[in-house]
């Protein structure tokens, strides 16, 4: 068996349910553990660091903003992956990944959005500005919203699914436009200093707290993306347990 093809025999074991939680079961009292250890020393590097000589004490906001929006911007990625899985190869985990991820994604973005503005006032003297990075992470907010609203909506799983997947993979390409916003066009956000290609302009200072925190937003990610799929398919365990049991006890009337 080649290794592609190992990758892919694996990947279809987990598509069973059962197996997937046999695993989720395993990995994420760890992955807890990693997350919370990785909070505390990314806190504690936050608050030891120096403040900026022009921004002062409020830097320290940019260790939960930056985190939160990355992360805001990576759910919305691993959304599109799953939507594909789900619209393409008919994946039976892809849709139950895709709709876990929706709430988690929507309170990054929430996150992202309120400590930018309580950034923005000492920096800017405003809280908010419509320019077009900030405008583009809005529009990411009210996107998770409406799909949030869709899966509560439709009942039946297969059209939910469906419809879902169509929006997320239609709305993707806000998530390019929120990237390069600040290089396409003029805008009061300052433009990236850590995702660049002639490496971070942050001083090691900042860097170090500010990586630190966004592992630790990337493990919670994964910590309650995990666990939300395993709910995801407890709770449609128990769905299907219920409509044969009503099924049933209808027969038994007739």
């Amino acid at each position: 068996m080649t290794y592609v093809e190992r990758i892919k025999d694996d990947i279809t074991r987990l598509a069973q349910p059962a197996r997937f939680l046999e695993l989720a079961d395993r990995v994420l009292p760890g992955l807890s553990i990693v997350t919370t250890l990785c909070f505390a020393v990314g806190l504690y590097l936050s608050f030891v660091s120096d403040g900026d000589y022009q921004q002062g004490e409020t830097v320290r906001i940019m260790y939960v903003h930056v985190p939160a929006a990355w992360m805001a911007m990576f759910c919305y990625v691993v959304m599109t992956a799953n939507a594909i899985g789900s619209l393409v190869w008919r994946h039976p985990l892809a849709d139950v990944a895709g709709r876990a991820a929706v709430p988690i994604g929507a309170a990054f973005t929430f996150v992202s959005l309120v400590t930018g503005a309580i950034w923005g006032k000492p920096m800017w003297g405003t809280w908010w500005v419509w320019d077009a990075r900030l405008t583009s992470m809005f529009v990411l907010f009210l996107m998770y919203l409406g799909l949030l609203a869709i899966n509560r909506a439709i009942d039946e799983p297969t059209r939910a699914a469906r419809v879902t997947a169509v929006l997320i993979l239609v709305g993707f390409v806000n998530i390019p436009i929120i990237k390069f916003s600040v290089d396409w066009w003029n805008t009061l956000h300052q433009p990236a200093s850590v995702l660049r290609l002639d490496g971070p302009a942050l001083d090691i200072e900042f860097l170090r707290p500010l990586l630190t925190m966004g592992l630790a937003f990337t493990a919670l990610f994964f910590t309650l993306h995990l666990a939300s799929i395993r709910n995801e398919i407890w709770r449609r365990k128990l769905m299907s347990h219920h409509r044969l049991a009503a099924r049933a006890a209808m027969q038994k009337e007739n």
